[in-house]
């Protein structure tokens, strides 16, 4: 396994933000972007892991890094559970090793773009048992939420932030729509904000990501 980039910040470290990157993309994709939000946050770690490559499905067998195989995309997403479940695994890992660095669990946030964010809402909300900061899920989907999947009580303070393109076409902002509305349907403090963009990150978005980081860490 690659061991994760580490952005440190250059204030001592209080709180710690863990980012998966997307299907087909790297550790580095989003370096930039936690970049730009030590600016503001200046005691915050960045931990931006890497999928392992292996084959996709959609994408004719072709081995490419990704968090799990994706065997189909529609009616919904048809996925391989074990390989989601393996990279939900090594995002909990993640959180430990910086909760055992010293960083309070609940300053820990976990943020993932498009399969990285379906990787992230399932350890944050089915698999970690313990308190988090937050939860960035940008350009995402839930495929592990739904009718039969019961939320513990405890994860109804989460506070949760998701974020798309009203134009993707990737990830259709119905999918992401869809899992705000299953967290606010269960109780969890989620907000929802759109952007006129596809599939992507846009300057704005970075600044709303940063102030709601911001409240959070100083709530």
């Amino acid at each position: 396994m690659t061991d994760p980039l580490i952005l440190q910040p250059t204030l001592a470290a209080d709180a710690c933000v863990i980012w998966l990157h997307g299907l087909g993309a790297d550790r580095y994709d989003f370096m930039p972007v936690a970049e730009a939000l030590q600016q503001r946050l200046r005691s915050t770690r960045f931990v931006l892991p890497q999928a392992p490559t292996q084959a996709v499905t959609i994408n004719g067998g072709y081995a490419m890094p990704s968090w799990y195989d994706i065997l189909a995309m529609s009616p919904a997403r048809a996925i391989n559970r074990d390989q989601l479940e393996d990279s939900a695994q090594q995002v909990i890992r993640l959180i430990e090793v910086q909760r055992d660095s010293g960083i309070d669990p609940a300053r820990i946030f976990l943020a993932g773009f498009s399969q990285g964010g379906a990787v992230v809402l399932h350890a944050a909300f089915l698999r970690w048992q313990f308190a988090l900061g937050g939860v960035l899920a940008l350009s995402t989907y839930a495929p592990t939420f739904g009718t039969e999947v019961v939320l513990a009580d405890t994860k109804k303070q989460l506070p949760v932030l998701c974020l798309h393109g009203t134009f993707d076409d990737i990830v259709l902002p119905a999918m992401g729509r869809a899992a705000h509305d299953y967290l606010s349907a269960s109780g969890v403090n989620v907000q929802w904000r759109d952007y006129p963009m596809g599939h992507e990150v846009v300057n704005e978005e970075i600044r709303d990501i940063a102030d709601w980081l911001e409240q959070q860490l100083n709530s």
